[in-house]
């Protein structure tokens, strides 16, 4: 075949050249280097065989990490907004009555989406970097009796890891179907949708799974499926109508969109790391290295914003030091060794730091590396 004028040969260089970074934020996470090898790979039609074979890998995969055997599990083309969009799109109509425990940014976000759809938003609100206990949702859930039971999992914006065992009980006593956000928790956190309750899950791909972004997994119980064919009218957004996705990834494969090969080849490979290092070692992972993390800023005069015992492994956040200048910490780090965390915002701006340990950086060794810098940042910073 005649080599394109596009095309490039072994050796020649490109024009991209990102500065080497190391993600400590909240997201988006490290990347393996064989996740970018599986990018590499040629590219296939969105309706080509092979690209089935891999969204029929990625869907097997993805049901062991959600811990579940929901049959409608699969990948939506967007980021983890769109997994969001496309829960709340399928289940809220105008005449949902809905419930959202509020307690952060991406509950807020929640609680915009169905305000959009026409949905009756009742919150349960707390101060961000506050969880809910057993009890009292319990309690708020039997007093409104919604249709639809939202909450968080694993809340970035604040470090809170959400348990939700007794939402989801609750939820189903009033005949309620629950949408949970697991956008941070999944790959480093167990999230057990079929244990926990969980009627529809959302996530995305460059969090806890350490793959770039683009993607959004979603799993649907088969109760949550059947409400969807008994809906009398249409899903107002026809890209994130989850039984038009299904029948072309699953079902049919008709077009639907053009899904990215590229994007599915990194999330199949993503998950076979997952897969080849044992999930429960993964979340051991994570929770060690942030264990070891926790000790360490404490033992530096640093206090944890969420209590033990409701913090997020892979995304810690602790409490900036009085007379420490947030911005100037990450300046420095960025500036000097390429390092990436993020700030507080919202009611939390200037009073935490958010700092990820995530896939390949989530062990002691790299603990270790980035709390050197950190803490020379901190010295700079007052």
């Amino acid at each position: 075949m005649v080599r394109s004028e596009a095309s490039v040969a072994v050796g020649e260089e490109i024009s991209v050249h990102p500065p080497k970074r190391f993600l400590f934020g909240p997201g988006p996470s490290q990347v393996h280097p064989r996740v970018y090898q599986a990018m590499a790979q040629p590219v296939v039609g969105h309706l080509d065989a092979y690209f089935f074979e891999i969204s029929t890998g990625i869907k097997q995969r993805l049901c062991k990490v959600f811990g579940t055997q929901n049959e409608l599990t699969f990948v939506i083309s967007g980021t983890g907004s769109a997994g969001m969009e496309t829960a709340i799109t399928n289940f809220v109509d105008a005449d949902t009555k809905a419930v959202v425990l509020a307690s952060g940014y991406f509950c807020d976000r929640m609680s915009e989406m169905a305000k959009r759809q026409g949905a009756e938003v009742v919150r349960f609100e707390k101060p961000w970097g506050e969880y809910f206990g057993d009890a009292e949702a319990a309690e708020f859930i039997h007093r409104e009796k919604p249709k639809v039971v939202m909450y968080v999992t694993a809340e970035t914006s604040t470090g809170v890891f959400q348990r939700g065992e007794a939402i989801c009980k609750a939820a189903h006593e009033v005949g309620a179907v629950v949408i949970a956000d697991c956008v941070t928790s999944l790959g480093a956190m167990p999230v057990e949708v079929d244990k926990t309750g969980i009627d529809v899950a959302y996530s995305c791909t460059q969090k806890g799974l350490s793959c770039p972004p683009g993607l959004a997994p979603i799993t649907v119980s088969p109760h949550a499926a059947e409400l969807l064919k008994q809906r009398t009218k249409q899903c107002r957004s026809w890209y994130f109508d989850i039984g038009l996705i299904a029948d072309y990834l699953m079902v049919s494969h008709r077009y639907h969109h053009t899904a990215s090969a590229t994007m599915f080849y990194a999330l199949y490979e993503a998950l076979s790391l997952i897969e080849e290092e044992g999930l429960e070692n993964r979340w051991e992972r994570h929770r060690q290295a942030h264990l070891h993390f926790v000790k360490q800023v404490e033992a530096r005069g640093l206090q944890m914003l969420v209590p033990e015992g409701h913090r997020i492994w892979n995304l810690n956040t602790p409490r900036i030091p009085e007379g420490v200048d947030d911005a100037k910490v990450r300046a420095t780090l960025l500036k000097e060794h390429g390092i990436e965390i993020a700030g507080g915002f919202g009611p939390l701006a200037g009073k935490i730091f958010r700092i990820g340990l995530m896939g390949p950086l989530a062990t002691t060794e790299h603990v270790n590396e980035f709390l050197t810098y950190f803490g020379d940042a901190l010295g700079k910073a007052r």
